[in-house]
């Protein structure tokens, strides 16, 4: 099993940025994927996830009504839209998937800047 994020780089405050998650190697259902994100210095923080089925039962209180995660079954893809960002929002973003009959699975991170 393979988690691939990309979408990650530099973006001004205001700015936005769409994060990619690819799964291989994984039934791409009944799962839940997350991202997190770790900035220099801080603990790792639950961003937000969302059920095979599409729905959405978490986001950070930090991201609420700015970022949106999405999947697309077809594709076997994640996404982290990512809009009006902050400085705060600089960090290492990571996505996990989780199966009950399989457990964790991470990626490796991308890197997401932001700054003027």
């Amino acid at each position: 099993v393979q988690l691939v994020e990309s979408g990650g780089g530099l973006a001004q405050p205001g700015g936005s940025l769409t994060l990619s998650c690819v799964v291989s190697g994984f039934t791409f259902n009944n799962y839940v994927m997350t991202w997190y994100r770790q900035a220099p210095g801080k603990e790792r923080e639950q961003v937000a996830d969302i059920f095979s089925s599409g729905r959405t039962t978490y986001y950070a209180d930090s991201v609420k009504g700015r970022f949106t995660i999405s999947r697309d079954m077809a594709k076997n893809t994640g996404y982290l839209q990512m809009n009006n960002l902050r400085s705060e929002d600089t960090a290492v973003y990571v996505c996990n998937i989780w199966r009950a009959d399989t457990g964790d699975y991470w990626g490796q991170g991308t890197q997401v800047t932001v700054s003027s």
